[in-house]
């Protein structure tokens, strides 16, 4: 039942952003037979590092969503996958697809270090600016050639 509610709830979801779509982010399924699978483009925030670059994500609810949170799964051009999980504590089932992916580009947007998504990034972020500045660059970059 729980599945059924979940799976009914994004295909509402899909509807939505397909007929409304919001700036700074564009969703889809993978294959038109799973809806619990979802593929992503976050678009780099203008005036921000990430401006100009395009990231890939994957979203993958779980069945017993929208109690549950879904995972998040960057794939940067060139570098390792990066996971951004939605911390169940702070996890809501009011959330929606959009919801969660205004979140994310807020995240780029402003980092917040006290409660990062990739611990290792908002290390380096904090301890080593310039070289985090670079990587984010050089993503970017690549990125945009892939498109």
């Amino acid at each position: 039942m729980a599945s059924e509610q979940g799976a009914l709830l994004l295909r509402r979801q899909l509807r939505d952003l397909t007929k409304n779509p919001v700036e700074g982010f564009s969703a889809g399924l993978i294959s038109d037979n799973n809806i619990y699978e979802w593929e992503v483009l976050v678009i780099g925030t203008p005036d921000t590092i990430y401006e100009g670059g395009f990231f890939k994500a994957h979203l993958i609810f779980p069945s017993t969503y929208p109690m549950m949170p879904p995972t998040m799964k960057f794939h940067p051009p060139g570098d390792d996958k990066y996971g951004y999980e939605k911390a169940s504590e702070r996890w809501s089932p009011v959330h929606t697809v959009e919801t969660i992916l205004i979140s994310v580009i807020s995240m780029l947007s402003s980092p917040n270090d006290e409660s990062p998504a990739n611990i290792e990034a908002a290390k380096e972020w904090r301890e080593d600016y310039p070289t985090f500045k670079k990587k984010v660059q050089r993503i970017v970059r690549r990125s945009a050639d892939m498109l």
